[in-house]
């Protein structure tokens, strides 16, 4: 797909919350994630998702047009509604270079992570400030 040069050198990052239409299985998270992991090396677009009660919450960087175009296909996909981007931002450096799509679920193990931005242990990313979402994402990663 031709991409336009100025746009090329514009990076933008966006994140997202949204709530799966029915019970999503472990195997349909992992077919998800290589999904995207593929599709996203491809259109070189980088970020994370966590998932936990059936909410996806995901940021992605790249391209300011293709970051758009992921939207579109992200809010045309019937296995989620609900989406709401809870921010969009022109970056200087990607913060999640290293991975086409990371994926961390919150656990027991991480839950003091949660609860360190939240006013409850559970995960409810509609609830949180993006200022939160970023820090939880950022601890959540490590």
């Amino acid at each position: 797909m031709a991409q336009n040069t100025s746009d090329a050198h514009i990076l933008v990052s966006m994140t997202y919350v949204s709530r799966a239409t029915q019970e999503i299985s472990a195997k349909e998270i992992s077919e998800i994630l290589q999904q995207a992991q593929h599709n996203n090396a491809a259109n070189a677009i980088t970020g994370m998702l966590v998932f936990k009660d059936n909410i996806f919450l995901q940021t992605i960087e790249g391209s300011r047009a293709r970051i758009n175009r992921l939207l579109y296909s992200l809010i045309a996909d019937q296995r989620h509604n609900d989406l709401q981007v809870l921010e969009t931002r022109e970056l200087a450096h990607r913060e999640w270079s290293k991975w086409s799509m990371n994926y961390v679920s919150p656990t027991q193990d991480n839950a003091a992570i949660y609860l360190k931005y939240s006013t409850t242990a559970d995960f409810n990313p509609y609830l949180l400030s993006f200022e939160s979402i970023r820090g939880l994402m950022r601890d959540l990663s490590r």
